[in-house]
């Protein structure tokens, strides 16, 4: 008899569509894979997930992205009920989602950061928080929701239809490209390197296929991949994930012969959807999607 697997996808944060399309991608490979396979579009409704999760699946798989279900609240009620889940803890799940926390635990692992501060919303000075240009993004979000980028001559930006919260994440902006790491277990995958087409790698670079060239294995030095890949890794046992994470960084090209790398962010729960990154680079490794979420349900567990 198969493994029964409940997928939870949607929700209610900014990155619902992307959890969705991720949820459809994941339920169909599990049950390629001969899982069966539940989908269930999770509401602000605890009763109607409890029911969702009665009788009780072999495994949850974990598709939800943002706040409430990439942040450890989900986690914690799966804790509850003692069901597996795919990919991170609470605490886990909790710090990578709080980017500012997560740079200052990086930051003692040797890991370089851009500068940045949590400003408030409320404070009406007209001082800039930082010098042009920086990185105006919310603190606890993911898939470059809310993210703006603020260059020498520019106003100081408004918040006036910010819906992210009384605080905002203000961040040195760094020259060069985007480069990003998946890791499995403890091993990273390799390195993609994101092109985007106009603009920079904001949410529509990111989910509109044609806008973004993605190139993996990435066009760096070979010290640099490796760095990368070391750093991720190192990333993902500081904040103690769990299956697949993946981490985002700047590589500024500028500085030096080989240049310096920023780690941008880990993703506890990153997209699976046909256009992402973690699948990409399972797959120039060898695993198909179905041979990927596999090993994530058979590799769940929770902290019961």
């Amino acid at each position: 008899m198969s493994k029964s697997v409940t997928v939870l996808m949607g929700g209610w944060s900014a990155e619902r569509e992307v959890s969705l399309a991720s949820g459809a991608a994941c339920a169909d490979a599990l049950a390629d894979a001969g899982y069966t396979v539940k989908r269930v579009d999770v509401k602000r409704d605890l009763h109607g997930l409890m029911d969702a999760l009665t009788p009780a699946p072999d495994v949850v798989f974990n598709a939800l992205h943002g706040r409430y279900g990439e942040d450890g609240r989900i986690q914690s009620l799966l804790d509850i009920l003692g069901l597996p889940y795919t990919h991170s803890g609470v605490l886990a799940s909790a710090l990578a989602m709080d980017k500012q926390t997560a740079k200052a635990l990086f930051a003692t692992c040797g890991i370089p950061c851009p500068e940045g501060q949590i400003v408030s919303l409320s404070d009406s000075s007209d001082a800039l928080p930082l010098d042009p240009p920086f990185v105006v993004k919310p603190n606890s979000e993911g898939s470059s929701v809310g993210v703006k980028i603020v260059r020498p001559g520019d106003n100081r930006p408004t918040f006036d239809d910010w819906p992210y919260g009384d605080e905002a994440l203000v961040e040195q902006y760094i020259a060069g490209r985007e480069l990003t790491v998946a890791v499995i277990g403890d091993r990273a995958l390799g390195v993609t390197e994101l092109r985007p087409l106009a603009g920079f790698y904001d949410y529509e670079a990111k989910y509109t296929d044609g806008k973004t060239t993605h190139l993996c294995p990435a066009p760096v030095p070979d010290q640099v991949a490796q760095q990368a890949m070391d750093y991720a890794v190192a990333a993902h046992q500081a904040l103690g994930c769990r299956g697949v994470s993946r981490s985002d960084f700047r590589y500024d090209d500028t500085e030096s012969d080989l240049g310096r790398l920023y780690m941008l962010e880990v993703n506890t729960q990153p997209g699976m959807t046909p256009l992402s990154l973690v699948p990409e680079q399972a797959a120039a490794a060898g695993m198909g999607l179905s041979d990927l979420v596999a090993w994530m349900v058979e590799n769940a567990t929770c902290d019961a």
